[in-house]
């Protein structure tokens, strides 16, 4: 049976702190078991597993609890990207799952999540969210609305919890979540999410500091109308691009195409510039790049050459592995790199010693988004020495 509810404390108003708010709404942290005993000290080894998120935090954790709330779920709910992805929504499994809530790319497709080599739905925050909780709802009710069977589904299958359900009742043994054989993994899964519970609910008795987060929403939605680079966006709605990247994970190339969904999530309060800015656009200059159809003969590299571009940044653009074409398919190239009436020329530029993309940005008078554009950079990760970067600087 799915565990008694413990009544949350009432307030009549919603408190600063998002962490604060789903602490008064936790019910399962009085669950005592000796697996939740052993992630729970697991998790404490590792001192650093909540605030290491924080930054992360500051952009989708409201927007999670907001959806768990709206569908009156269970609050323990919202801390499960925290234990799938530590709520990187870039993360990928070996296996082949992604973003905050690790969709599988198949049962991403059964929900309904589209994923191309434009886009992908698993990564994307109201997206993937979205799937993520009607997948559970779906799971709850399958399984008598028992929770702890429905996470346990969500690890490793619907049918592996219902084929251990069988086995037990043969036996005539229980089939509650504690009494099924299950996967290793399943078996740790859903102690580790009370685990966390219980140090979230009570984060001083085991040591924990738990940086605040605003319990406010940090973006906004705008639905775009045309193809539009990160570029773009970032300039017309001034922010950076290190953080349209963070609240866009699922843009697979730093852009909004022409097909599939059209929805852009900007940091909360630029929307009113962003829409007067691109009123004013030109429609011509919001995409950075051209098609370009094969011809016999092409290879990878002899286009990169006559474009002034390098094989890695068509492989990017196009979603390709491999350096394999075909005479007559259509290939995306990059144009108007700048952005200015200046003529762009590629150069190869080999990162030095105390190198930052600030510094290297200063050097050749070009901006830091685009550096991290042109070379599909981690905005978050370290460049380093020895490291072969390609740069667009105007001639002269």
């Amino acid at each position: 049976m799915p565990p008694a509810p413990i009544p949350a404390l009432v307030t009549d108003e919603q408190p600063d702190d998002v962490w604060e708010r789903i602490r008064l709404g936790l019910n399962w942290q009085e669950i005592d078991h000796a697996r939740v005993d052993k992630e729970r000290e697991r998790l404490l080894r590792q001192h650093n597993y909540v605030p290491a998120a924080q930054d992360r935090a500051d952009y989708y954790l409201h927007h999670i609890v907001e959806e768990v709330d709206k569908r009156d779920m269970p609050m323990e709910i919202t801390l499960l990207p925290m234990i799938e992805s530590n709520l990187d929504p870039f993360a990928a499994s070996h296996a082949g799952a992604a973003g905050l809530w690790q969709i599988m790319p198949r049962t991403g497709k059964h929900l309904g999540l589209a994923q191309d080599s434009w886009y992908d739905g698993r990564q994307a925050v109201r997206d993937s969210t979205t799937g993520a909780l009607d997948y559970l709802e779906k799971l709850h009710t399958r399984f008598d609305n028992d929770w702890l069977l429905a996470l346990a589904a969500y690890n490793c299958g619907a049918s592996n919890v219902s084929r251990a359900q069988r086995s037990n009742k043969a036996k005539g043994l229980d089939t509650d979540y504690w009494s099924l054989d299950l996967p290793s993994e399943t078996l740790n899964y859903v102690p580790k999410l009370l685990a966390l519970a219980q140090i979230v609910a009570d984060p001083q008795k085991f040591n924990v500091i738990i940086p605040a987060v605003n319990n406010s929403p940090s973006f906004e939605v705008v639905e775009i109308k045309r193809p539009m680079h990160f570029v773009n966006a970032a300039q017309m709605a001034g922010v950076d691009i290190e953080t349209l990247r963070a609240l866009n994970p699922g843009r697979l190339r730093g852009a909004v195409s022409a097909n599939g969904t059209s929805e852009l999530l900007l940091p909360i309060g630029t929307l009113g510039q962003f829409e007067a800015s691109i009123a004013q656009a030109d429609p011509e200059e919001l995409m950075r790049w051209e098609s370009y159809q094969i011809q016999p003969g092409d290879s990878l590299g002899h286009i990169a050459a006559q474009f002034n571009t390098r094989v890695i940044v068509l492989q990017q653009l196009n979603g390709m592995q491999g350096t394999e074409i075909r005479a007559g398919d259509t290939l995306n190239i990059p144009m108007s790199i700048t952005g200015s009436s200046e003529q762009a020329f590629a150069q190869d530029y080999r990162v030095r010693k105390g190198d930052s993309l600030h510094r290297i940005a200063d050097k050749f008078n070009i901006s830091v988004s685009d550096i991290v554009i042109w070379n599909t950079l981690d905005p978050t990760a370290y460049i380093r020495p020895g490291q072969q970067l390609t740069l667009y600087a105007a001639d002269g």
